[in-house]
C-alpha cells in the first residue's frame, strides 16, 4: 500500500541515458547502413575536440536541469501534467480489450505480413538500382501532415520507417472499429483508445527516431535537447502543456480589449456592458453566455476576431456574462445556480435598460443550460422574457455526443471525484481533456516542436485562451457528466427538475438560430441538430465550417470557411446536407439579419445605453476582475 504523503520518486537520469543509449544503438543497428553519412553514419560522429566540448556542456546541462528539478520536486505531490487525459490510461485501456481484436489470429498475420513485404518492397523499390523518388514530393504509399517535411522521404529508413507506422496504425484501427463481443460504449472506448495511443507511438515523437530532430541535434550539438528540457520542466512544474507564448497577451491590453463597463456581479459571475459605437441600436438588447468551462474572451480575443465587438458595431447592445472560476466559495454550486444565474442576468438588463425582453446567446455548456432555462420559463409562463435565443455548439441530447462520452464511465467519474481538492475541479484536468481528443494537434505537435526542437512558443493569442483554465465545481460537474452525458436525462420530458422546476424542452416556443460546426470534434454537428427535434418554436439551423471554436469565431472579414443552409423541413442531418447551399465565407451576417427580423426597431443609443455615463454607477473597466481570477 503506497502512502499517499510520500512522493512519487523521478526518474533516474542515469537509467534515462541508458534508454536512450539502447534506443540509439538498435536505431544505429537497423539502419546505419541505409543512411547518409549526415544522418547518422560513422562520419556524422563529432571528431573536432571544440565539438565535443560542445556535446558534453549539453550533456551536463541536462543532467543538472534535471537533478535540480528532481531535488525540487522532492515532497511534493503535484499532478504532473495531470491524470485525467494521460496516455498511460488509454495504454491501460487498450491493453485491457486488446484481446478481442484479432491481432494474433494467423489470418491477420499472414495478412499484415504481406501487406508490409508490399509495402517495403514498393518504399525500397525507390531507392536501389538508381531509382530516386522526385527531388520535392517522392511517391510514397501513404501521406501524412506529421511526415510532410522532406527529410522523412528523402532517406530510406525514415521512409520506411515511417510508412510502416502509418499501415500498422491504419490497420490497429481498423481492427478496433471491427471487434466483435464489446458493447457499443467499449467498443468506441477501445476505438478512441487505439487512436491515442498510436499517435502516441509515431516516430516523429521520439528524438532518435525523426530526422528533423536529429539533423537539428546535430547542428545545435544537442542546444535544442536543452531548451526543450527546460520547456518540458517548465510544464511540468505547472502541470499543464504549454501552447504559446505565456508572456505575450495581456488582458485589456491585446485581448479582451472591446470597451465597456463591468456594471452588475455576484458571487458567480460579473455582467458586462459594451459600449456603443452607432448612434442608434437594436431596442432589444443582447446578452450573451458564454460557457464557465473557459474564459468569456474567446468571442473577444481581438479587434479583428471578436465576435462582441463586430456585433457592437452592428448596432447591438451587448451584454456578456463573465463567469467566476469556481473556488472552495463554489464547493455546493449545482445545475440549479447556474439557471438561477441567467435568468438573474436576464432580469437584471431588462430592468437596467428598461425593456420587456433580451435576445439570448449560449455557447456549448451555457447554450445546454440556456435550453433547461428557457424551459424553466415557458414552465412559468415567463418565456416572454426572451425575445429569440441563438445556440452556439451546443447539445441537449447527449445519444451521439462524440469522443467526449469516453471519458465518462464508473471509473472516469471515481477518478475525477478523486481529483476534486476543496469542492472544485482543477481547470487543467479538463484541459488535459480537451487536449486528448485532438492529441496530434494538442499534445505531440508541441512535445516535437518545443521540446524535441527546442523552438520558441508561438504568439498565438487563441492557443493562449485554450490555456487559460477555470476551475469547476465538482458537484455542478459530476451531475451534468451523470444527468446529460451518461444518461441523458434532459430530453426527457420532466425527468429533471432545475429550481424547483421541471424541465420540458418541447415548451419552448421561442425563435432559435442554431449554429453547428462540421468538423467539431466536442459537440458533433449531427448531436447539436437533434435540438431541432425537441423545441416547439420556429429554428434557424446553420451548419458552420471548422470546429468548435474557429466554427464560432469566423469574422466576415477574414473571408475564411463556409456555411450551408437549407431552407427546407429536413428531418435529419443528412437530409438537411444533402440539400444545403453551400456560402462562402462567414455566418455572422446571416444571423444578424435573423436576429434584426426578429426585433427591427432601434433606439437612440443614450443613458443607460451607454454604460458609465453621467449618473450611471458601473463596478468597474472591463474586462473585469473575474476573468483574471484563478
Amino acid at each position: 500500500m503506497t502512502d499517499k504523503n510520500v512522493p512519487e520518486p523521478m526518474a533516474d537520469p542515469i537509467v534515462l541515458e541508458d534508454l536512450f543509449r539502447q534506443q540509439g544503438e538498435a536505431f544505429r543497428a537497423m539502419f546505419t547502413p541505409l543512411m547518409p553519412s549526415g544522418l547518422g553514419g560513422a562520419e556524422a560522429l563529432p571528431t573536432d575536440p571544440a565539438d565535443l566540448q560542445h556535446w558534453a556542456m549539453s550533456a551536463a546541462k541536462l543532467q543538472k536541469m534535471w537533478l535540480d528539478f528532481s531535488a525540487e520536486q522532492a515532497g511534493h505531490i503535484e499532478p504532473v501534467l495531470n491524470r485525467f487525459g494521460d496516455i498511460g490510461k488509454w495504454t491501460q485501456t487498450f491493453m485491457a480489450m486488446a484481446g478481442q481484436m484479432p491481432i494474433a489470429h494467423a489470418e491477420t498475420q499472414t495478412k499484415l505480413w504481406n501487406e508490409s513485404m508490399a509495402l517495403w518492397s514498393a518504399v525500397m523499390g525507390q531507392f536501389i538500382a538508381g531509382a530516386k523518388p522526385d527531388a520535392q514530393v517522392p511517391a510514397l504509399p501513404r501521406q501524412d501532415r506529421r511526415f510532410a517535411d522532406k527529410r522523412w522521404h528523402e532517406q530510406p529508413a525514415f521512409a520506411l520507417l515511417h510508412q510502416t507506422y502509418l499501415l500498422l496504425s491504419e490497420r490497429l484501427q481498423q481492427m478496433a472499429a471491427e471487434t466483435k463481443g464489446l458493447s457499443p460504449e467499449r467498443k468506441e472506448q477501445l476505438r478512441f483508445a487505439t487512436k491515442v495511443v498510436t499517435d502516441a507511438l509515431s516516430p516523429a515523437n521520439f528524438p532518435l527516431t525523426n530526422p528533423v530532430v536529429i539533423e537539428r541535434t546535430m547542428e545545435t550539438r544537442g542546444e535544442n535537447l536543452v531548451k526543450g528540457v527546460e520547456h518540458m520542466l517548465d510544464d511540468l512544474r505547472k502541470g499543464q502543456l504549454t501552447h504559446t507564448d505565456p508572456q505575450a497577451f495581456e488582458l485589456g491590453r491585446n485581448i479582451a480589449m472591446t470597451p465597456g463597463k463591468v456594471v452588475f456581479e455576484t458571487p458567480m459571475f460579473q455582467l458586462i456592458q459594451y459600449t456603443p459605437t452607432t448612434s442608434e441600436v437594436l431596442e432589444v438588447p443582447l446578452v450573451i453566455f458564454p460557457p464557465w468551462i473557459n474564459r468569456f474572451y474567446i468571442l473577444d480575443l481581438n479587434p479583428q476576431k471578436s465576435f462582441v465587438r463586430w456585433a457592437v458595431e452592428q448596432g447591438v447592445s451587448v451584454f456578456v456574462v463573465s463567469w467566476k472560476s469556481a473556488d472552495a466559495s463554489m464547493a455546493d454550486v449545482v445545475w440549479d445556480d447556474y439557471v438561477r444565474a441567467q435568468i438573474e442576468a436576464i432580469d437584471h438588463v431588462r430592468e437596467r435598460l428598461k425593456v420587456p425582453a433580451v435576445h439570448t446567446i449560449g455557447y456549448c455548456v451555457a447554450g445546454t443550460t440556456l435550453a433547461a432555462t428557457l424551459a424553466v420559463l415557458a414552465r412559468r409562463g415567463e418565456a416572454d422574457k426572451v425575445a429569440s435565443t441563438t445556440f452556439f455548439t451546443a447539445q441537449v441530447d447527449f445519444e451521439d455526443a462524440g469522443e467526449l462520452k469516453n471519458f465518462v464511465d464508473e471509473g472516469q467519474l471515481k477518478l475525477l471525484s478523486s481529483l476534486a481538492t476543496d469542492g472544485f475541479l482543477d481547470g487543467r484536468y479538463m484541459a488535459a481533456t480537451f487536449n486528448a481528443l485532438r492529441g496530434t494537434d494538442l499534445i505531440w505537435n508541441y512535445v516535437v516542436n518545443n521540446y524535441l526542437l527546442g523552438q520558441d512558443y508561438p504568439a498565438f493569442d487563441l492557443l493562449h485562451w485554450n490555456g487559460d483554465t477555470t476551475n469547476l465545481p465538482t458537484k455542478w460537474h459530476q451531475s451534468y457528466l451523470c444527468d446529460l452525458y451518461r444518461d441523458n436525462r434532459l430530453v426527457i420530458p420532466d425527468a429533471m427538475i432545475v429550481d424547483n422546476t421541471p424541465i420540458d424542452l418541447r415548451r419552448i416556443a421561442t425563435p432559435c438560430y442554431i449554429q453547428a460546426g462540421r468538423e467539431d470534434h466536442i459537440a458533433p454537428a449531427g448531436s447539436v441538430w437533434k435540438l431541432t427535434r425537441h423545441i416547439s418554436g420556429p429554428w434557424r439551423f446553420v451548419l458552420a465550417g471548422s470546429g468548435h471554436i474557429a466554427g464560432v469565431v469566423n469574422p466576415p472579414a477574414l473571408g475564411k470557411y463556409q456555411y450551408w443552409l437549407n431552407p427546407g423541413d429536413a428531418s435529419s442531418l443528412a437530409e438537411f446536407e444533402a440539400g444545403a447551399t453551400e456560402h462562402k465565407g462567414s455566418w455572422w451576417p446571416d444571423w444578424i439579419s435573423w436576429l434584426d427580423a426578429q426585433a427591427p426597431a432601434r433606439v437612440a443609443a443614450k443613458g443607460k445605453r451607454v454604460p458609465g455615463g453621467r449618473g450611471d454607477r458601473v463596478i468597474e473597466d472591463a474586462p473585469g476582475r473575474y476573468v483574471s481570477m484563478r
